[in-house]
């Protein structure tokens, strides 16, 4: 089973919200997933991003590869490097 870390979209038309969500790469973009980790929401001024470091660091050591969109968002929020670093004490 491929496991992905996207988005998942819950906002109305015209005003966009998403979940970042750790679901099986088969599932539809808003279907079935297997965890919540955080939230995204671009409208707000300015961009709202609250992502769980701890869950999303443990689907990133355990295989889950991130959507470029949420590989974004991880980098931004700091993420991707702590996944880096601890890779590279190993």
């Amino acid at each position: 089973m491929s496991v992905r870390i996207r988005l998942k979209r819950i906002g109305a038309h015209k005003a966009p919200f998403y979940r970042v969500v750790v679901s099986d790469s088969r599932s539809p973009r808003d279907g079935r997933f297997i965890e919540e980790i955080g939230v995204y929401n671009p409208v707000a001024q300015p961009v709202q991003v609250q992502i769980d470091e701890e869950k999303a660091l443990k689907w990133l050591q355990n295989g889950a590869q991130a959507s470029d969109t949420v590989r974004n968002l991880l980098s931004t929020a700091g993420v991707m490097k702590k996944f880096h670093e601890s890779k590279l004490q190993k």
